[in-house]
């Protein structure tokens, strides 16, 4: 499990992930972040937990989805098949997403929500994933966001999946970092 708590002057955030499992419990105040969260936690085969709070919407929306890219991080498999791709129809809305958890940070879009395109941007930018997010046709915003959690979602299961082989012709990258903030 991969605990994340990140507190500001705008939010605080206390998050915690699991790669196997099925809790699912998503307090944000924001009824449609918990439900999009919760989509896709769901569709990943993610257990979740998160208690979120924050002054403004859009500070919230960033916050938690910096945190989870943090937390996803710690639940990458030295052997993952790293890659996932899922094309998911939601109603009139068709959209497709691809990730690669090989700890190349990169995003591309959009989405027809800006708050929203923001969170898959600041989730794969912090898990050090490259997203690619493809609204393919679609009119309603909703179907179109909430199929591209769902797509993200189900591509994520498949990247986190353990391998039986390190999935790199560079091997097994080790990465450590020491960070000092110092006291003052």
């Amino acid at each position: 499990m991969s605990r994340v708590r990140r507190e500001t002057g705008e939010t605080t955030i206390t998050l915690d992930v699991r790669r196997e499992g099925d809790t699912i419990q998503v307090d944000t105040g924001d009824p449609f972040l918990d439900h999009m969260l919760t989509t896709l936690a769901r569709y990943a085969g993610l257990s979740l937990e998160v208690d979120a709070s924050g002054d403004l919407r859009h500070h919230l929306v960033e916050d938690v989805a910096i945190s989870l890219g943090l937390a996803l991080v710690g639940e990458i498999p030295a052997q993952a098949q790293r890659y996932g791709s899922a094309l998911v129809p939601m109603d009139e809305a068709l959209v497709q997403a691809a990730v690669d958890v090989g700890g190349r940070p990169y995003y591309v879009g959009p989405l027809p929500s800006n708050l929203y395109e923001h969170f898959l941007e600041s989730m794969a930018l912090n898990m050090r994933a490259t997203l690619h997010v493809r609204v393919i046709r679609g009119k309603d915003r909703h179907h179109m966001v909430e199929a591209a959690f769902k797509a993200t979602g189900l591509a994520l299961r498949q990247a986190l999946t353990r391998g039986e082989q390190v999935f790199s012709t560079k091997g097994s990258v080790t990465l450590e970092l020491d960070v000092d903030r110092g006291e003052d």
